[in-house]
């Protein structure tokens, strides 16, 4: 702490930093975020780490008025070429203007701000900067934050949807929650001509950036309180008397913002990692357990693919919508409010579903036959599932810390990168945690079950490797990246066997840490740690990811399959009716 009061003065004044010297004390400052035999790991794949983007951020939420206020100074090293222009991106402007950048500045000098596209600002430089010479940028924010949507408290309310589910509740407000993901304007990477790579499409993630430093200052009214990745510094009254929230981070490829009301909060410490778990009063019994989830999925990942770079880790309860379980960031996670009633109240899963009516009276049909067990299909002891949900949920989140955190790869245009790695490491997690069975029955229940629901709704299979733009909805985007896709790895797997497979995945995040991987990485890294199979892993990857088998690897889609392998004979007719209605056209 008598460190964190040390630079709180320092944080006040972050605007008005000059360049920064070789050993910036404010760099000096972010890198405290990182486990010590992390900082030389970092200098062997980045080079000097004060070299990097320094985002200097300081803003001012008021939630009565949904409204973000404050400026963002970034500061870096000029490398490869001269740069004659600079890009930023905010990525809740995909959904409308909701972020205004103004009164940009190039080296303290006023200079014309321009928006080529939505979520992507461009900022000219006079004169061009050369390499090696430090360049500063700094703009001016103010943000508008949409309502949350009705169905944020529903797990299931992406079924039925046809188009695109927009951010997630990445950008949104509800009564005692801010979530202002995507609020900080970030430097896109960019491609070989010098151009950024695509922004979101309001199909799957959202954006990634470069490894970067961040000091971050959030003011907000009392009884508020900021949770935001890297090292909290601590809260201190601001010159109007609302507290300012002060953090750290090092080393992260994005900045996320939250602001909550009312939160509990529970810790616990592994590997020398301070974990930390946020949630509301009601659900507190089930955040002490996600604390509890987060903790081994930490400790079993890092144990196979290697040390994780931050010495705290925070997981955030926070209120998604449209189906979305959970939200992946580096050192911080979300997890959906859905899945913290559902388990306490599974019924409240159906909030704002689309047929919620229908599945309800499916459901009382189940019941009265005596088929409250069918066998592990979604449908089956729905509490238990729910809950085996909520760890396989932070499991997911946890594995994206090396997938497409320390392992970056584009999330718009080659989602199927990171996105199937780490669904399937976390039903790998589940075979570690808990064994072969219980692994098989998830990836069943999780990922097959998926691919099923969606095909017998009338989704048509295809191709898991294209930009996110490409599908057509969030179910099929979860059904064949989430569900199909992840299945290749489980086929590789089998034909190379366990130790190489293991080895492999442990290679590929040492060869591409803090870098970047395209959709063929792992591929390469299994190929060599097993040659004589390269030839059948590459036709493997193109079947699954390429072309359109899903049928024949995952069993043709029948109510039976759906439901754990029942006949769906035992059902009445009255209920195989409501089921078959409330699912849509069986597909053929």
């Amino acid at each position: 702490m008598a460190l964190a009061l040390r630079w709180l003065p320092l944080l006040s004044l972050l605007l008005a930093v000059p360049a920064r010297a070789a050993t910036s004390p404010e760099v000096q400052l972010c890198l405290q975020h990182l486990k010590p035999a992390e900082r030389e790991r970092a200098v062997k794949w980045l080079g000097p780490l004060e070299e990097l983007p320094l985002y200097r951020v300081q803003l001012d939420a008021d939630p009565a008025k949904r409204e973000v206020r404050g400026k963002v100074q970034v500061e870096l090293t000029v490398k490869g070429r001269t740069r004659s222009e600079l890009f930023l991106r905010v990525t809740p402007n995909a959904q409308g203007r909701q972020v205004t950048l103004s009164e940009a500045k190039f080296n303290g000098e006023p200079v014309a701000l321009e928006r080529p596209e939505p979520t992507l600002f461009r900022i000219a430089l006079e004169p061009p900067a050369e390499p090696g010479t430090v360049v500063r940028i700094e703009v001016a924010l103010q943000a508008k934050v949409m309502p949350g949507k009705k169905n944020a408290g529903s797990l299931l309310g992406a079924i039925g949807a046809t188009g695109p589910a927009g951010d997630y509740g990445a950008f949104a407000a509800s009564p005692d929650f801010l979530s202002l993901v995507g609020v900080v304007p970030m430097m896109p990477p960019l491609d070989e001509d010098g151009q950024p790579w695509a922004g979101p499409s309001g199909i799957g993630d959202l954006a990634l950036y470069e490894p970067s430093n961040v000091l971050g200052s959030i003011g907000v009214p009392s009884g508020w309180q900021v949770h935001a990745t890297g090292e909290a510094l601590g809260e201190v009254p601001g010159k109007d008397g609302r507290p300012r929230y002060s953090f750290a981070a090092a080393l992260v490829r994005d900045f996320p913002v939250f602001v909550s009301r009312g939160y509990q909060m529970a810790s616990t410490t592994v590997n020398g990692i301070t974990v930390e778990s946020f949630f509301t009063a009601p659900d507190a019994a089930v955040g002490k357990r996600v604390l509890k989830y987060t903790a081994s999925a930490l400790s079993e990942f890092e144990q196979r693919l290697g040390p994780l770079p931050y010495r705290s880790f925070r997981v955030l309860e926070a209120p998604l919508s449209d189906g979305a379980g959970g939200m992946e960031f580096q050192g911080l996670i979300t997890v959906g409010s859905s899945l913290y009633r559902g388990v306490t109240d599974p019924n409240s899963i159906l909030a704002g579903v689309q047929g919620m009516e229908m599945l309800q009276e499916m459901m009382k049909g189940l019941s009265a036959q005596g088929l409250g067990d069918l066998g592990g299909g979604p449908f089956a002891n729905l509490a238990k599932t729910l809950e085996r949900t909520v760890e396989f949920t932070v499991a997911h989140e946890v594995g994206h810390q090396y997938f497409a955190g320390l392992v970056g790869s584009d999330p718009i245009q080659e989602p199927v990168a990171d996105e199937a790695l780490t669904q399937y490491a976390a039903v790998l997690y589940f075979e570690w945690a808990h064994g072969k069975p219980a692994a098989e029955s998830l990836k069943a229940e999780a990922l097959v079950s998926a691919y099923h629901l969606y095909r017998m709704s009338g989704g048509e299979d295809g191709p898991a490797h294209r930009p996110t733009e490409q599908f057509s909805s969030s179910m099929e985007y979860g059904a064949i990246v989430y569900g199909k896709a992840p299945l290749m790895f489980d086929a590789a797997r089998k034909r190379v066997g366990e130790e190489t497979f293991q080895r492999a995945m442990r290679t590929y995040v040492d060869t591409y840490r803090y870098k970047w991987a395209r959709a063929d990485g792992f591929l390469r890294e299994l190929s060599k740690a097993a040659p004589a199979h390269a030839r059948e892993l590459g036709r493997l990857q193109a079947r699954w990811w390429e072309e359109a088998h899903g049928d024949e690897d995952l069993g043709k889609p029948s109510l039976g399959a759906l439901m754990g392998g029942m006949d769906a004979t035992q059902l009445d007719k009255e209920t195989l009716k409501l089921l078959e209605d409330f699912l849509g056209p069986m597909a053929p």
